[in-house]
């Protein structure tokens, strides 16, 4: 090798053991769902979580979710939905009625929000339309609210010889007052007499089942609320002791040893929350996913409760059943 082409060569090798090292291309960052629910409902999540996956996204793996709960405490719902903001999330998920995703609403205008709701979101301003939600807000409705006539009408059918029917309603839910003129006027359609008890912690629960039995109520509607519902055990519990036939609007509490419950189905209903929520994640915008509502409801009786009540199931109810627990 001539003298010029060593030293050349030995230059170039120099000069590479010196260049910096080429950077290798990182990772993009992995998205992160905020999840703002009212109480501390998680046996929805695997639905939701399934419906997320379907589309992609695995917690864990893809995606990261940053669950907040207010506990019932609805005062707190602003702070949290802040903080999620805060983080910088890339969607936020809300469950459990309106005052969630209006918290959410309220603290940003940007970042997409997918709310499970079981109030009417027109009526509460969320959304312009069901079809045209409009903004950067969208969700799936499963509309318990609507549906307290035909529960009332199915509790009338079990204890026809209850002229009075008591309602177990928080008066801390957003909806409460709407609940209240709905029951109202469900009542006067059927010719009923409606009492109103109210419970927003787990002690006035049993404080209201104490008023229960000294009315000696005959029958109970449970409201729909995301902190009654939490408390599922603790009612069916309390109805139990006291002989009280109970009608609620979701399957939890029947399985708890509740009498019956009708309601679309909140599996479904999260299920299809988890797939808005990774369509939105992969591009979609909010504005342009109409609000989902439920095609398909389910009516869920305890056998058992009943016989321990002295009950017998109507045939006409029986027949209609999707799921009797014996």
């Amino acid at each position: 090798m001539q003298p010029r082409a060593a030293v050349f060569g030995i230059i170039v090798a120099l000069a590479i053991l010196a260049a910096p090292p080429v950077a290798q291309a990182q990772p993009p960052p992995v998205p992160v769902i905020g999840y703002l629910r009212t109480a501390g409902i998680m046996k929805t999540i695997p639905a939701f979580l399934q419906g997320l996956s379907e589309t992609g996204y695995r917690e864990g793996q893809n995606v990261a979710i940053e669950y907040r709960s207010a506990e019932g405490q609805y005062e707190r719902l602003p702070t949290l939905a802040a903080e999620l903001v805060s983080r910088k999330v890339a969607v936020i998920v809300t469950a459990g009625g309106n005052a969630p995703a209006l918290a959410a609403k309220a603290a940003t205008s940007t970042i997409p929000i997918v709310f499970l709701s079981g109030g009417d979101p027109v009526k509460a301003g969320l959304v312009a339309s069901l079809n045209r939600p409009g903004g950067n807000i969208t969700g799936v409705t499963y509309v318990f609210s609507t549906l307290t006539a035909k529960r009332l009408e199915l509790l009338h059918q079990l204890v026809p010889g209850a002229g009075v029917i008591s309602a177990l309603v928080n008066p801390n839910y957003h909806e409460a007052d709407f609940q209240g003129q709905e029951l109202q006027e469900a009542a006067r359609a059927l010719h009923l007499q409606l009492r109103k008890v109210t419970a927003g912690t787990p002690a006035e629960i049993d404080a209201a089942f104490t008023r229960l039995a000294q009315q000696r109520a005959k029958a109970l509607l449970v409201a729909n609320d995301p902190f009654l519902l939490s408390r599922s055990e603790q009612i069916a519990t309390q109805a139990a002791r006291h002989a009280i036939p109970t009608i609620y609007w979701e399957r939890e509490s029947v399985t708890a040893g509740g009498l019956l419950s009708y309601g679309p189905s909140l599996t479904d209903a999260y299920h299809r929350g988890g797939i808005y929520t990774g369509r939105i994640l992969g591009g979609a915008k909010p504005a342009d996913l109409p609000v989902e509502q439920p095609t398909t409801f389910e009516l869920v009786i305890n056998q058992k409760t009943a016989k321990a009540l002295g009950l017998t199931i109507p045939q006409s109810i029986l027949i209609r059943a999707d799921e009797v627990i014996q």
